[in-house]
């Protein structure tokens, strides 16, 4: 079975938008009718489960993977970091996954940018295809667009995407 993705990252730092923008890429792309998988990175402590709760009671148990199903979902809980390439990996059936954050990962980005503060982002990372500003930017060779001009910044990620999956979508 052919399980070709398209990946591209929403990166940037505290309050840029990029949660925003990752769900309205998301929208877009599923209204377009694509199956579309998200990545988030967190920098914290992040806790899904809640005390109490049959899951953490297994967890709180000893339990290294806990599972949770039903008619309409699944969760699996791990008690260890997973690298990217294998979350992408087990992404089975989906066409597209837009990853919120990992800077430094070497997938095509849309970097956002709050402030010129923020400018250092783009010297950092690589794989840019395009740039999001709160404030007046330009770059020579990369697409800049206002993080207001939505639908300007969806095209260059669809027509990227498209050229990925071989205009096959």
């Amino acid at each position: 079975m052919d399980n070709k993705k398209a990946i591209i990252q929403v990166v940037g730092y505290k309050n840029s938008g990029k949660t925003t923008t990752c769900c309205k890429i998301i929208e877009r792309f599923v209204e377009q009718g694509w199956k579309v998988g998200s990545i988030k990175n967190d920098a914290h402590n992040f806790e899904v489960d809640h005390p109490g709760k049959d899951t953490w009671l297994h967890r709180e148990a000893g339990a290294s993977v806990v599972a949770i199903t039903s008619k309409h979902k699944t969760a699996i809980m791990e008690q260890r970091p997973t690298r990217l390439e294998h979350l992408i990996e087990r992404m089975d059936g989906i066409e597209l996954v837009v990853i919120e954050g990992y800077k430094f990962e070497n997938y095509p980005k849309v970097v956002l940018l709050r402030n010129e503060s923020d400018l250092s982002l783009v010297e950092e990372t690589t794989e840019i295809m395009a740039i999001a500003s709160w404030f007046p930017y330009e770059h020579p060779s990369i697409p800049v667009v206002h993080i207001d001009q939505f639908p300007e910044l969806f095209t260059i990620i669809y027509d990227y995407v498209q050229n990925e999956m071989g205009g096959n979508k």
